[in-house]
């Protein structure tokens, strides 16, 4: 089967490729650096013949709410009209939990992608996933006050990019959904428990500290603001496991 993946040498096209290739598919990891590129749509009806399969893994290069809504809606109009002209039979693309229930402007792009793939009418597979474990500290970085890391107390149920790019490889050779399906790692605890236990673990003095006012990535959140609501697909790697791999 030949499968093509949109950002395919980015932190999870890269392991996603590595998977497929595995599995003894024909696999394009598809980047602007192999001539490939959603935006101005340079490469992509030459790569999509014969493709069976498209993963769309791609990010903007920009998250100011302008350019990363002009970034999806102009990759995901080209992309679609490349895969609809090649009578590709699946897209899977890589999308956020919650982007409908927590409002910033990177989520609202990542909606009207959807809704992009929604109406394109082809059979699609859009895989929600909650924020990286490779993302922690980053998260820590972003809400720092002094000495100290102010942070709501909401849930969090990060997942490792390992996972993440297991699975999306597992939806992408399954039969389309053509709904959502939400991915999340094994634990779920307090936002500013897991970051306490992160920067412990990788001997960051940094105090946490929960804070009801305190934001995330400069948004107001709830309880249930990160997490999947219903039923999800639960990843292996949980925190402990995840340092330790880095460790190794």
């Amino acid at each position: 089967m030949k499968i093509v993946v949109i950002g395919g040498t980015g932190l999870i096209g890269s392991k996603t490729v590595a998977i497929l290739r595995q599995g003894g598919h024909e696999v394009v990891a598809a980047s602007p650096k192999s001539g490939v590129n959603a935006v101005t749509g340079e490469g992509l009806k030459e790569v999509m013949a014969g493709t069976q399969v498209v993963i769309d893994l791609a990010n903007s290069p920009s998250f100011d709410d302008k350019a990363v809504l002009e970034f999806f809606e102009t990759s995901g109009r080209n992309l679609l009209a490349a895969e609809a002209a090649a009578n590709v039979r699946h897209h899977v693309a890589l999308s956020i939990v919650a982007i409908d229930r927590t409002d910033n402007g990177y989520f609202r792009a990542k909606v009207a992608q959807e809704k992009l793939i929604e109406a394109s009418g082809i059979p699609y597979t859009i895989v929600r996933a909650t924020q990286f474990l490779e993302f922690v500290r980053g998260i820590a970085d972003s809400s720092v006050d002094g000495n100290t890391v102010r942070l709501p107390p909401i849930l969090f149920q990060p997942i490792a990019s390992d996972d993440v790019a297991a699975i999306v490889a597992n939806l992408a050779l399954a039969a389309p959904r053509s709904g959502i399906v939400e991915i999340a790692g094994p634990e779920r605890a307090p936002l500013n428990d897991i970051i306490a236990r992160y920067l412990k673990a990788v001997g960051d003095p940094r105090e946490v500290v929960s804070d009801p006012e305190a934001r995330y990535w400069g948004g107001r959140v709830d309880e249930h603001s990160l997490v999947p609501l219903g039923e999800a697909r639960l990843g292996r790697i949980g925190l402990d496991e995840w340092l330790r791999r880095a460790k190794a």
